[in-house]
């Protein structure tokens, strides 16, 4: 049999382990063990959905048997929201200089700083779900108050306008959300990451 945990081959002894089944209930056990979580599973090069999960359990393990775990630990996102913090501290002060960029015509680094928010808020939003596999380590995690799930909810339409406003050009209405609405919260989120 072959075992992997985020693409590493593991050296594994079964113990009691009959079915595919045996071997995910005790590699989980281990995870909450180690404050870690399963977020992916391939048997024999198969992507195990919900869909598919008992009726894979069932199988018997064989020697050409595969399975390769995707695995995520409270030290990893902890270590993810720290360099996301530093990333939000620096976006901020570049999304002030947004209203000034425009002006000036240097449209490709105002859009350089849109995109890299663009995908910071991505991967915040994915880490985020990935902390919330961890309860009772995240969920005092609040951002002006609020949990991440309440900020997002005030912060969202703001990005829907921001995201309109690119669409038509209108480079007041983007430098004004940039300066006024969007700075103030990376601050709040680098802030709130600062002190997980």
């Amino acid at each position: 049999m072959e075992f992997y945990v985020n693409n590493e081959k593991i050296d594994v002894q079964l113990e009691n382990e009959k079915t595919v089944g045996d071997v995910l209930k005790s590699f989980e056990l281990t995870c909450e063990q180690n404050n870690a979580a399963v977020i992916g599973i391939n048997i024999n090069n198969k992507t195990i959905t919900a869909d598919i999960f008992d009726e894979e359990s069932k199988k018997e393990l064989s020697d050409d048997t595969k399975i390769e775990f995707t695995i995520v630990t409270i030290d990893t996102i902890k270590d993810s929201f720290e360099s996301l913090a530093k990333l939000f501290d620096e976006l901020s002060g570049k999304m002030e200089e947004i209203p000034v960029l425009l002006q000036k015509g240097e449209t490709k680094i105002a859009a350089e700083s849109i995109t890299t928010l663009a995908d910071s808020i991505n991967h915040f939003c994915h880490l985020a779900a990935l902390a919330s596999l961890f309860p009772e380590t995240f969920t005092k995690t609040t951002i002006d108050g609020m949990n991440f799930n309440d900020f997002f909810k005030e912060f969202s339409p703001i990005l829907a306008d921001f995201e309109q406003a690119l669409q038509n050009n209108d480079t007041v209405m983007i430098g004004d959300l940039s300066e006024y609405e969007i700075c103030p919260r990376l601050k709040s989120i680098s802030e709130s990451l600062k002190n997980m």
